[in-house]
């Protein structure tokens, strides 16, 4: 076995063969990792999710929910499911969404979500806290070549949703949500900043008559 995949590097891109990066994720010691391939690159990330992770990961879900249970919009959200395009590309964002026409296109039973027969998601998010400069870099261009139709990245830090429309193999920055019409990103920026000063059962109530408007 190769030092590669007895010693990988975690938590940054290495140069390895997509058999290579296979029997990494499928090595019992990274089973609570995230894995991603792409352009010929691994990335194994390790990092514990602290308190701030999982809060703004929790309050991202259930803005996107109650905006489409107000909004009458399909939705199917998924946490830290894997996306796969076989040799190519493989993914595990922190939370993902397929929207409208494409809400129930994944049966129950599926396992990893196989790209070669399913679409990709319409929406994915990830969450920023030590990553964000690899979130707005190399996983942009990955989600970018998988063909989602929106990626946001929660930037913990400093407290904002950064949002891109992906179309024509690129991406652009947007203020307005286009999958999701109306949703306006500040207003996600808004209810992220009252997270820090106020319970979370309180900014819920606060969205709710937003989105009510």
């Amino acid at each position: 076995m190769s030092e590669l995949q007895t010693k990988l590097p975690t938590d940054i891109w290495v140069t390895a063969t997509w058999d290579e990066y296979i029997l990494a994720i499928e090595n019992p010691a990274y089973e609570k990792a995230k894995g991603y391939y792409h352009n010929g690159q691994m990335r194994i990330e390790m990092a514990p999710l602290g308190h701030d992770h999982a809060c703004d990961n929790t309050i991202i879900s259930f803005a996107v929910n109650l905006f489409c249970g107000i909004k009458g919009i399909l939705v199917k959200g998924l946490t830290n499911c894997t996306f796969r395009k076989t040799g190519f590309n493989d993914a595990q964002p922190d939370v993902s969404y397929y929207i409208g026409e494409n809400a129930d296109v994944i049966p129950y039973g599926t396992s990893i979500i196989s790209l070669d027969i399913y679409p990709a998601p319409t929406l994915v998010i990830e969450v920023a806290n030590t990553s964000l400069a690899d979130d707005k870099g190399e996983k942009r261009l990955l989600y970018e070549d998988l063909g989602v139709a929106e990626y946001w990245i929660l930037d913990v830090q400093n407290v904002q949703v950064i949002a891109f429309a992906i179309e024509n193999g690129g991406s652009r920055r947007i203020r307005q949500s286009l999958v999701l019409p109306g949703l306006e990103i500040s207003l996600l920026n808004d209810a992220l900043r009252r997270t820090r000063q106020m319970n979370q059962s309180l900014v819920c109530a606060w969205l709710l008559t937003e989105f009510q408007k």
